[in-house]
């Protein structure tokens, strides 16, 4: 007598957080590698935090999640991309299109442009706070369907009085905080949300790391990084110099908090610190700085669509290399070396 043997049971998927920083239509790689993350089903997500365009995928990710799985999260990042690459200004106020980047880089046009920017503010050439995000995101994002559950939510923005980050959560996130996460003051008025105002997210956690820390039981937490750490050579121009400054600020308190985090790792190790009270973080990143360093600062307004799906194709291969590289290592060590790439001067490679 025989018996049939059963199956072989699947692996579990391994649970990871997200992190995903923001910069504009940049934020197209990281759709880009939200695509290629979500084919592969040995991954979950268990918590998301995200910044700026950052905490937009976020939001439209789980939104698709919530609404049919995978699948329709990928066909919901693809439309909200595919709508704004049809809606003039999203990132911006852009008064001409989009065109070359070199040329925009270089149009007179577009540096007085930017020397509007600094001089009139927005509450004078845009007094009625007309934000073109606010329609992408009613059509894209569902927050009911977010409230009843699917992965931790982490929106990040900055209080206008205290300076200080503000984390909206799934209990009380709203299209007004995403659009307090985006919103850059040169561009947009401040979002009031509880009598409070609120500008870019980036300015105080570009992403946050902490709340996934604290509030999610996963040790794995991948970064999806869009903001170059390195640049080699010295910018000259207005718009460049403007652009390198926002690009260290921004990652500031991102490579604050990712040193904290090698400290305690290291503490851990020595078994100097009580590992039942601290988290062993597995720290993984995604970037890609020496294609996303070929884009000035005019691009982070572009959104050219084919120029997005350009970024899309950038962050899915991008994906599909680190998976290939290092899959195996979820849930078993870090793949980054935080001394060599947040504590040591380095250049690109």
């Amino acid at each position: 007598m025989t018996t049939e043997s059963s199956p072989p049971r699947a692996p579990r998927p391994v649970k990871i957080d997200l992190a995903l920083q923001g910069g504009g239509s940049h934020g197209a790689f990281t759709w880009g590698v939200l695509d290629a993350l979500l084919q592969d089903e040995s991954i979950e997500f268990d918590g998301i935090s995200g910044t700026s365009a950052g905490a937009l995928n976020a939001a439209v990710l789980a939104t698709g999640l919530a609404r049919g799985g995978r699948e329709a999260a990928r066909h919901a990042l693809r439309d909200f991309w595919s709508d704004i690459g049809t809606t003039p200004s999203s990132f911006g106020i852009d008064p001409f299109s989009a065109g070359n980047q070199a040329m925009m880089n270089n149009n007179p046009a577009f540096e007085m442009f930017n020397a509007m920017l600094r001089s009139v503010s927005p509450y004078q050439f845009n007094p009625m706070g007309i934000n073109p995000l606010r329609g992408l995101l009613k059509r894209h994002v569902d927050i009911d369907a977010l409230r009843d559950g699917g992965p931790s939510l982490f929106v990040n923005a900055t209080s206008v009085t205290t300076g200080q980050s503000r984390v909206f959560t799934r209990d009380d996130l709203s299209i007004d905080a995403l659009l307090a996460s985006a919103c850059l003051p040169q561009l947009f008025q401040a979002v009031v949300i509880d009598d409070e105002p609120y500008w870019d997210g980036g300015y105080s956690g570009n992403p946050a790391l902490w709340p996934l820390i604290y509030n999610t039981p996963s040790l794995d937490v991948l970064l999806v990084r869009i903001n170059p750490l390195v640049r080699l050579g010295t910018p000259t121009n207005a718009m460049d110099i403007l652009d390198r400054v926002n690009e260290i600020t921004f990652n500031a308190s991102l490579v604050g908090e990712i040193r904290a985090i090698g400290f305690v790792t290291r503490l851990l190790a020595e078994q100097r610190l009580d590992a039942r009270s601290y988290k062993a973080l597995r720290l993984h990143m995604v970037g890609d700085d020496s294609a996303l360093s070929q884009f000035g600062a005019a691009s982070k307004m572009n959104n050219d669509k084919t120029f997005l799906e350009k970024l899309h194709g950038l962050g899915r291969h991008a994906a599909l290399q680190w998976l290939k590289a290092h899959r195996a290592d979820l849930g078993r060590r870090s793949t980054v070396d935080i001394e060599a790439s947040f504590l040591t001067p380095r250049h690109p490679v």
